[in-house]
């Protein structure tokens, strides 16, 4: 039976108000970004700049005496070691445990799944400082390793939550299938059951790079120079004591939303895929 035509209309026009609801902040985000400071402060305010420039964009790729740019730079190298680094590590201890919370049996299994989960409750800045000391005694503050280390402590338990459901929703039949003809257990999950989950493994994977990407608060407190300040962090010095420029501002905004976006482009057909199978199980 076919929609009627109203029904049609109404939800081509819902689509368009909410991509233009969702899509206006980045149109200004980028106009921002090549548009003279007149222009940001003119009221009222313009979209169309009237004299447009990158001129921002290669004072922060390219001038090594701008120090804000410098530093900017310097996160965007650290944040992509941190992150993926973080994502790697919470990829291989996650994955063991979520098959194990998906396919064994044991007492307490779902409470201790929704243990880790519970890490999520805690607002970040109730374990600041509890963190801040664990990691001055262990001298890692102001390290690329001590951010890893804590952001793998909250990639680590959604990677378990999602990976698990999606284990679940993998028949155990293959799995059986693959032990009767001389597998392990260990050799079913990295021959059939991995390959089987490549989708849900990389949606996860490209959720938790974005957790690790955009977090601010712990890499604003844990680092304090160039060697392990991340992109969220270099971004805030471009905000100065008395002023606030928007336009560099708006400028690293955007080039760190490539990164996250070009990953997102390549790997798009597996995120809606990974994701609903992984939360409808479990």
């Amino acid at each position: 039976m076919r929609d009627s035509l109203g029904y049609r209309v109404f939800i081509h026009t819902a689509a368009v108000v909410v991509a233009v609801a969702v899509l206006a902040p980045f149109a200004w985000l980028l106009i921002s970004s090549i548009a003279a400071p007149a222009d940001l402060l003119s009221r009222p305010l313009h979209w169309i700049p009237a004299h447009p420039s990158f001129s921002r964009y290669e004072n922060v790729l390219f001038n090594p005496r701008n120090g804000s740019a410098a530093t900017f730079r310097a996160g965007m190298r650290n944040s992509a070691i941190v992150a993926a680094s973080s994502v790697a590590i919470s990829l291989g201890v996650g994955i063991f445990g979520a098959y194990a919370f998906a396919r064994l049996r044991f007492r307490f299994r779902r409470v201790i799944l929704l243990l880790f989960l519970s890490t999520y409750m805690l607002p970040p800045i109730a374990l600041v400082i509890s963190l801040y000391l664990t990691m001055a005694r262990l001298h890692l503050l102001d390290t690329r390793l001590g951010l890893i280390l804590v952001y793998c402590s909250f990639i680590t338990p959604f990677v378990l939550w999602i990976m698990s459901g999606y284990f679940q929703s993998i028949p155990r039949e293959l799995e059986d299938a693959a032990r009767i003809d001389g597998c392990t257990r260990i050799g079913a999950l990295f021959r059939v059951i991995l390959p089987l989950a490549r989708s849900g493994i990389l949606a996860t994977a490209l959720f938790g790079f974005l957790l690790a990407w955009d977090e601010f608060l712990y890499a604003l407190i844990f680092t304090s120079s160039l060697n392990s300040k991340t992109i969220p962090v270099a971004i805030a010095e471009f905000t100065g004591r008395h002023t606030v420029n928007f336009g560099m501002q708006a400028t690293g905004g955007i080039l760190a939303s490539l990164p996250p976006l070009a990953i997102a482009f390549v790997f798009q057909r597996y995120l809606v895929g990974g994701l609903a199978s992984g939360a409808v199980k479990g």
